[in-house]
């Protein structure tokens, strides 16, 4: 059937007009969308490989904060960490002992430094070490950062320690942290670093650094260095040696080239290096430079310590050190100390030559059971200043560490005896029946004759052999050491007084058996050789007495001077002059015509006394010329026990006396120390009637009388002179 054509029309137009509909809306949203958000574009999504990078603003705000973060840290840090103590290996010096001249006795301590100030050390040695280590030290910071960042990077990755840092670090290292390879070190030492340099000079941290730093053969700052290895002192150093100690301080060991001379190349261009970098920097001329030499080292010494006679002599300094009250032990042991003694390198080399040559090379020690008693102690002292010259202690500190020339425990035997004739004119003593005691007065010299005005006992001492001489002056009595004649005239003049004349001359209060009895006229006191001498020195220099003292001169850390009582200090009269003069005169005497007779062999005029120890247990030989006195001991102590033995047999000899080989080690000694000193004579000022004769005494035997010794002491055996 056909269609209406009215209702086809209708629908047509319907669904054209719904399509229209649409698009309008679709305008129309479009058009609202874009009125209300002009601009704004949708957010794009990174795609690809941008996805793994920060944006730029993500990467500012994280830069910013790791620089707050920095500075912070940075101040936070820097508040933190102080800057400590030194630690204890960077303060730690050695004590240098110094003979009068300079010459090096011995360093104790457990480093070998000796800090010294940075005026005392040469230009040439401050400009090699900044030309090897730090070229623009004073102009710049404490702080390499370079140096830092790759120090730091190569510890955290364990490759190893960095070379490079600053001298200031170098010396905050060294002076205030360690050796150690951790982050926390690094850490510390930036931090101290920067706050060093603001409170400490340029010139006092380089001075640091030059005392702490290490260059091999135990040397720990330039000082000691260049005493290892050149045998000078750093202020003397000179651009070749100075450039050397320098390269030094970045390998000790390796260029080292006397203990490794296949690195010697290596150590001849770093040797250049520095020499190149102290031209350029303008601190040496290229022409100077030109014409330098490698200067190699000596070789290293085998360390000695405190063997041979190095133990004793230190031994005697801290002794004399304690007991004047100038150091005692803990500040000895803090190190520091240049100390330098009064003893003469010469004469305390002629003194080991003599005990050896006279003494202990004729020892037979496997054959002769007494010749491992002999011991040897000796002592030199200048009248004239009281300064100890020489000393002897013993065949090797480290073998026999007991002091002989300072140990107070052997009798002096009739070395004493002088004493008693200086206290008789001191003290215009008379005999028993009134005269007065000159060196020609007569004495009853019978053996074990009763000494006669001793209120302590019967007392009757031994002659030597038990030989008896009668009638025999004081004189001729000191020639032939004569027992009986001076146990009776320590009666006379007063043994107490006798004592006040010993202690005067210069033996010390404490000295063990200094007792007041006829017996101290034979010498039963254990003085020290050292007392002997310096009472001796005292006689002569015509009875003026001055302390002795063993030191010349002390400083710490090489500048400041330890003040050292005494010195400087006028003499005193111990004895007049007269007293002194005629007990020379008398030992005059026993050169020429006793027992002191090897003295004759140094052909000048000399004064000298002969002594035996009870039981032949030691003998002595005291004496001086104007210029220099001496006394020599020989001792027997058993070296297992320590018991004092006699000597009976020693050298093969029936017995040791004074004249035998102490005598030989005097007359060789004093030859060989005044080698050279012109020769002079005594100027003596006697006593009135000194030369006089007496008349003989009534009777052989002087007669009985009170004296004016008064003392209850029991007397003590005899010596044997």
């Amino acid at each position: 059937p056909s269609s209406v054509p009215g209702q086809s029309q209708s629908k047509g137009q319907g669904q054209g007009g719904a399509g229209r509909a649409d698009r309008d809306v679709t305008t129309a949203s479009a058009a609202t969308a874009g009125a209300g958000g002009k601009g704004k574009k949708p957010r794009r999504r990174r795609t690809g490989w941008r996805r793994l990078f920060p944006t730029w603003r993500t990467t500012l705000g994280g830069f910013l904060t790791l620089v707050l973060v920095g500075v912070g840290l940075f101040f936070l840090g820097y508040s933190l960490v102080k800057i400590p103590d030194a630690n204890a290996l960077a303060v730690k010096q050695a004590n240098i002992y110094l003979y009068a001249d300079g010459t090096e006795i011995a360093r104790d301590g457990e480093v070998n430094r000796e800090s010294v100030p940075l005026d005392q050390v040469s230009q040439a040695a401050q400009h090699a070490v900044l030309a090897a280590e730090d070229r623009d030290f004073y102009s710049e910071s404490a702080i390499d950062p370079k140096a830092v960042l790759r120090g730091g990077w190569r510890t955290v990755t364990g490759k190893g320690k960095q070379s490079g840092s600053t001298i200031t670090q170098q010396y905050v290292k060294n002076y205030y942290l360690g050796q150690e390879q951790t982050v926390t070190r690094k850490v510390k030492e930036f931090f101290i670093s920067i706050k060093l340099d603001r409170n400490e000079s340029k010139d006092k941290i380089l001075e640091g650094y030059l005392n702490t730093s290490f260059f091999g053969r135990n040397a720990y700052g330039i000082q000691a260095a260049a005493q290892a290895y050149y045998g000078v002192n750093a202020k003397d150093l000179d651009p070749a040696r100075a450039a050397y100690l320098a390269a030094l301080v970045n390998a000790p060991s390796e260029y080292d080239v006397s203990a490794h001379p296949e690195n010697r190349r290596a150590a001849e261009a770093r040797w250049n290096y520095v020499l190149d970098g102290m031209v350029k920097k303008g601190w040496l001329s290229a022409s100077e430079r030109a014409g330098l030499k490698f200067p190699a080292p000596r070789s290293a010494t085998v360390p000695t310590g405190m063997s041979g006679q190095r133990g004793y002599l230190v031994r005697a300094v801290k002794d004399y050190l304690a007991k004047n009250k100038i150091l005692d032990e803990d500040e000895l042991s803090a190190g520091g100390y240049r100390i330098t003694t009064t003893l003469q390198k010469s004469k305390q080399d002629a003194f080991v030559k003599a005990v050896d040559e006279q003494l202990i090379d004729k020892l037979d020690k496997k054959n002769n059971k007494t010749d491992r008693y002999v011991r040897a102690g000796g002592a030199s002292v200048d009248p004239k200043t009281g300064e100890v010259v020489a000393m002897y202690g013993g065949i090797d500190y480290v073998k026999q560490y007991t002091n002989n020339a300072t140990r107070r425990d052997f009798q002096v035997g009739s070395t004493f005896k002088p004493f008693v004739l200086t206290s008789a004119v001191q003290n215009e003593s008379t005999t028993q029946d009134s005269r007065t005691i000159t060196p020609n007065t007569l004495y009853d010299g019978t053996n074990k004759r009763p000494v006669q005005g001793w209120n302590g006992g019967h007392y009757a001492p031994e002659n030597e052999d038990q030989q008896s001489y009668g009638d025999i002056t004081v004189r001729e009595a000191t020639d032939k050491s004569v027992n009986a004649v001076y146990a009776q005239m320590a009666v006379d003049v007063g043994s107490d007084k006798v004592k006040e004349t010993a202690l005067a001359l210069g033996l010390p209060a404490d000295t063990p058996e200094l007792i007041g009895s006829p017996s101290i006229a034979l010498g039963v006191a254990q003085a020290s050789v050292l007392d002997m001498a310096q009472a001796y020195a005292t006689l002569a220099n015509h009875g003026k007495h001055g302390t002795y003292t063993i030191i010349k001169k002390i400083t710490k850390d090489g500048a400041n001077a330890v003040a050292l009582p005494g010195h400087g200090s006028t003499e005193s009269q111990a004895v007049s002059r007269e007293a002194a003069d005629t007990t020379t005169a008398v030992l005059q005497s026993v050169v020429q015509n006793g027992t002191g007779a090897p003295a004759q062999a140094i052909d000048r005029p000399a004064a000298a006394k002969t002594g035996t120890a009870e039981d032949d247990k030691a003998a002595w030989f005291a004496g001086y010329t104007p210029d220099l006195a001496t006394v020599v001991s020989v001792m027997g102590q058993d070296p297992d026990t320590a018991k004092h033995k006699p000597l009976y047999g020693a050298l093969g000899l029936p017995r040791i006396n004074g004249s035998g080989a102490p005598g030989s080690i005097w007359a060789q000694y004093m030859g060989d120390a005044l080698k050279g000193t012109p020769v002079s004579d005594f100027d003596l000022k006697l006593q009135p009637g000194a030369d006089e004769s007496q008349a003989p005494p009534s009777g052989s035997a002087q007669s009985p009388g009170t004296g004016d010794d008064g003392t209850g002491a029991s007397p003590g055996t005899g010596d044997e002179g």
